[in-house]
């Protein structure tokens, strides 16, 4: 059996659906939560997804996706632009890592156009709404696939 997909989500997109709708879309946490799941399935993977405020957090759930995962995607939230500790732990994550974020940073404020979880990603999705999530899924399957084929 494959190993699950972690989706980690990072400060406040908790209040998706209601903080700054027009930024960041109407979609809830837990609409993007069943269109990821309902993605995965159609690739015969599973998902755990989960969400923190806490950096800390966030850091630990990266370091369990290093035994317990085939792979990562990760919405950072603003840890994207301040956190070496997310940037330090991704590092280490010896599997794919594909970063989304709902707005396109790069059209924002300037301190949003730097991001240090993306030098260690294999791929970012950016400014495409809740969908970006659902093609980071699409391209985690063609990640793992190979090593997927290998075990059969």
């Amino acid at each position: 059996m494959t190993l699950p997909v972690y989706v980690l989500n990072g400060p406040n997109l908790n209040l998706l659906g209601t903080r700054e709708p027009e930024v960041y879309g109407r979609a809830t946490l837990k609409d993007v939560e069943k269109a990821v799941k309902a993605c995965a399935k159609t690739h015969g993977l599973t998902v755990v997804f989960r969400q923190s405020n806490h950096e800390g957090v966030l850091v630990d759930w990266i370091q369990e996706a290093r035994t317990k995962s085939a792979g990562v995607i990760i919405n950072p939230g603003a840890y994207s632009h301040t956190s070496i500790a997310i940037f330090d732990a991704c590092k280490v994550v010896d599997k794919p890592i594909i970063e989304v974020h709902l707005s396109n940073p790069h059209q924002r404020e300037r301190f949003r156009h730097h991001d240090f979880v993306s030098l260690v990603a294999q791929g970012v999705i950016t400014g495409l709404g809740s969908t970006g999530y659902v093609l980071a899924i699409d391209a985690m399957a063609e990640l793992i696939a190979p090593a997927k084929e290998k075990r059969k």
